[in-house]
């Protein structure tokens, strides 16, 4: 997929612009996109799958915070990598099980201070 760029000039500073596409896609391989959250309904009401979005920005955040990419988180806490890309899509409800694992490997990194190994 080619990516078409628009060149701009705001504020006498050179910007390129996007398409939302492009920038998501590219946002995603940079490992800086983070699932959004739904809105409220309209009662004020947050679905259930807020807390899918939540728990996925958390394990990013802390991932990203230890300078781990997804494949080493999921090495540490002993669970396929597909799993955990799935969860910090907001995709996948994790089990308690696996957000146990994901808790303890972020925990022991943090406590030992272990960066990207």
């Amino acid at each position: 997929m080619k990516i078409k760029p628009q060149y701009l000039e705001v504020g006498g500073e050179q910007v390129v612009v996007l398409s939302r596409k492009d920038y998501e896609r590219l946002a995603k391989k940079a490992d800086v996109w983070e699932p959004p959250l739904p809105g409220p309904n309209e009662r004020g009401n947050y679905p259930l799958e807020a807390l899918d979005a939540v728990m996925a920005q958390e394990i990013i955040r802390a991932r990203r915070k230890l300078g781990w990419t997804q494949t080493e988180l999921a090495r540490q806490a002993g669970i396929r990598a597909e799993t955990l890309n799935r969860i910090e899509q907001g995709r996948h409800s994790p089990t308690l099980r696996t957000m146990q694992k994901i808790d303890l490997a972020l925990k022991r990194a943090e406590k030992n201070g272990t960066a990207s190994s």
